[in-house]
């Protein structure tokens, strides 16, 4: 487990089937493998949703989420729409998210998630790149300075 879950989460679970909850969990994994910086929100409504973003804004700036029902799990991509998808795996009808159903463990070793995973990210910018040393209107300042 990349990190663990938020109590909030496993409270959602709890109401879910052994199988689906385990489900959700791996999938979890799965997402932050590829995208360990991601910010994880959590919803429960009509089933239990979890957002991804780089900015904790996961309607505006999310690249992917996991949605849990009583049989199965959605990977869905919120600009599922413009990704590139050649061979027809990703469903949904709406104008932007499409997504992919998982209902069991050995559907998330199939390669095209992770490369769906990763297209999504990209489709973002990627993760924030953290700044190496000062910025260069620091140095300017303290160059002037001296």
């Amino acid at each position: 487990m990349i990190r663990p879950p938020a109590r909030q989460l496993l409270s959602y679970l709890a109401p879910y089937g052994p199988h689906v909850s385990n489900l959700t969990l791996a999938l979890r994994d799965v997402v932050l493998e590829e995208a360990p910086q991601a910010i994880e929100s959590i919803s429960k409504g009509y089933a239990l949703a979890i957002g991804y973003s780089f900015t904790g804004k996961p309607l505006k700036d999310g690249f992917c989420h996991i949605v849990t029902y009583s049989t199965h799990v959605n990977l869905g991509f919120n600009r599922g729409v413009l990704l590139p998808d050649p061979n027809e795996i990703l469903v949904g009808k709406g104008k932007s998210i499409r997504h992919i159903t998982i209902r069991n463990e050995s559907e998330l070793e199939r390669p095209f998630v992770r490369r769906y995973l990763q297209a999504a990210i990209d489709q973002i910018g990627g993760p924030p790149r953290l700044a190496v040393g000062p910025s260069p209107a620091l140095k300017r300042r303290s160059l002037k300075r001296r």
